[in-house]
């Protein structure tokens, strides 16, 4: 048998050497391929860092118990939540037939009247917070705290335009245990909503959703005015809420539950809760006097539509608010606004025509008579002067109007 030479030897050698490092770099190749990228020991996805990478677990493993899962601090959130503002939370009962602390649908549709709802301590000097519909024609109101101690109340005021009422307990400072209240005006829709309350006499329960709209205006169903800016939540509320907190991710009050649509009457996903910038606007008021007065403006209005700016012959993107009809002896009519003088038929259905277009009202754009409605209660006072733009006749004008205050059709 020949034995190989020097060369052939060589060759040898090197090819089993290649082989060798080959097969390395196909494993090191896979291993980069199977474990994330990793910076500093996190992960990171898209710039946001997460906790340092645990190994693989299979099925027969048990979650690393130091590694909370999302689900669990969505939990631990929630507890935090309930177990900071609970106290601040009562269940309110009140003694006679004819209150109802059941939300009123915006419709006018009223819910069997059960004499109990729920509110908030705003100070430690007593005052509470709840619905004016809770507390409406009450005889005598009970007030029980979490911890189970029950008092009496009385009513200090009430404001049923915004469907608000302010009660006083004589209680231990100790046993009030104040709400922190959020900004309404800095809410976004998908926003973490939370519900604390009493839903059909079940103390303290708690339901969560998102804000889903934001900017309704809705009948007060305890007055012909209505609230403006609205929250919309699918947290459910039912019968027994009204006058509860709403409240955000940090445990600030950023609403009222007081009203819920629904053909069951009971929770169909769209509640709806005064905003809390209403309610820090009304509350130190009712605290002080028994009452709050809203300017007026004295007119009934109606947003444009596509048929009403083709009707009036308005430029096709007029966006206002069209004058129905004045009060008389009203601020409108004492200006000189015009209402409505005429009507078409669309479709069938009568609609008012003619009359002013409201565009603009303190120098800011009004799209719909919401727009209005906001400005005024949180903008102005009665007496104030407000100046409005119209349209009259396709020729823009300016007018300058006294507020007056709101006639007052119901008093706490």
């Amino acid at each position: 048998m020949r034995k190989p030479n020097l060369w052939q030897a060589t060759a040898l050698i090197l090819i089993v050497a290649s082989l060798f490092v080959c097969v390395g770099m196909v494993g090191l190749v896979t291993g980069m391929m199977l474990v994330p990228q990793q910076a500093d020991g996190l992960l990171r996805v898209k710039g946001v860092s997460a906790a340092p990478v645990a190994p693989a677990i299979t099925t027969s493993q048990a979650p690393q118990p130091n590694v909370p899962l999302a689900a669990d601090q969505e939990e631990l959130l929630l507890e935090s939540i309930y177990r900071r503002t609970s106290a601040s939370v009562v269940h309110i009962r009140v003694g006679n037939s004819t209150s109802s602390s059941t939300p009123p649908t915006p419709y006018g549709q009223e819910f069997p009247r059960q004499g109990e709802g729920s509110g908030f301590v705003w100070d430690t000097a007593g005052h509470i917070v709840t619905n004016y519909h809770v507390i409406e024609n009450a005889d005598t109101i009970e007030v029980e705290f979490f911890d189970g101690t029950t008092v009496r109340a009385r009513l200090i005021g009430g404001d049923a335009d915004a469907d608000l009422a302010v009660i006083k307990v004589e209680a231990d400072a100790s046993r009030l245990r104040p709400v922190k209240m959020g900004d309404s005006d800095r809410l976004f829709v998908g926003q973490r909503a939370i519900a604390i309350g009493n839903p059909f006499g079940q103390d303290w329960t708690m339901t969560t959703g998102i804000v889903s709209a934001l900017g309704r205006t809705m009948p007060s169903g305890n007055s012909p005015y209505s609230i403006p800016e609205m929250i919309q939540t699918d947290a459910a509320i039912n019968p027994g809420n009204s006058g509860g907190p709403l409240l955000n991710a940090q445990g600030e009050v950023i609403g009222v539950a007081s009203m819920i649509m629904s053909g069951s009457q009971s929770s169909a996903g769209v509640g709806f809760a005064v905003p809390a910038d209403i309610v820090s606007l009304v509350v130190p008021v009712l605290i002080e006097r028994g009452h709050y007065v809203y300017s007026w403006l004295g007119l009934e209005g109606a947003e444009l539509n596509l048929d009403l700016t083709e009707a009036m012959a308005l430029p096709p993107d007029t966006r206002g608010a069209l004058v129905v009809s004045v009060a008389q002896g009203g601020p409108a009519e004492q200006a000189g606004l015009r209402g409505s003088d005429s009507t078409v038929v669309v479709d069938g259905t009568q609609l008012a025509a003619g009359g002013d277009v409201i565009t603009a009202i303190g120098g800011r754009p009004a799209t719909s008579m919401e727009d209005i409605i906001v400005y005024l209660v949180k903008e102005t006072r009665p007496g104030d002067q407000v100046t409005l733009t119209i349209l009259r006749d396709n020729v823009e004008q300016t007018l300058v109007v006294n507020l007056a205050e709101r006639p007052h059709t119901m008093q706490p």
